[in-house]
């Protein structure tokens, strides 16, 4: 239960950082947040049924977020490219008319996800949910020795 305890920490706290703090997720905060949800169902159904094969695929759900937030970390640091949809990597500004270009009328709310929208010590959100995440893994893998 600490494991999923800790997606629910993790989700509570960006949901936080979202309504509360304002800063807006991008596309590739959303894909972190999914493996959380999953986990905090397996840690329910893990709750009410037990057994080992619950407590692993909590850790595989843990381990996808942190892959996710390891990769969205690289992308906010100019390690590799990101998804073309959210990242400053488009196709350009050549297929757009002189009309387009001086429109005011363009979208909003847009978050790139090449970049850092809050830090602490150095480290994105991303960053910090790819270090949290991979703990749980291990409190998965410590719930599945358990079950044994």
């Amino acid at each position: 239960m600490a494991a999923a305890g800790g997606s629910l920490a993790l989700i509570l706290g960006a949901l936080a950082f979202q309504y509360i703090g304002g800063i807006l997720p991008c596309k590739m905060c959303y894909w972190q947040r999914y493996p959380h949800y999953l986990a905090i169902v397996i840690g329910a159904l893990a709750l009410w049924l037990g057994g080992r094969v619950l407590a692993y695929l909590g850790a595989a759900a843990a381990a996808t977020t942190a892959a996710i937030g390891l990769f969205h970390t690289g992308v906010e640091r100019g390690w590799w490219e990101g998804p073309a949809s959210c990242t400053g990597s488009g196709a350009g500004l050549g297929g757009l008319s002189g009309s387009d270009l001086l429109s005011t009328d363009g979208p909003v709310g847009i978050v790139m996800c090449d970049e850092v929208a809050w830090s602490m010590l150095g480290l994105s959100m991303a960053s910090w949910n790819a270090i949290f995440s991979a703990g749980l893994v291990l409190l998965w893998l410590a719930a599945a020795r358990r079950a044994a």
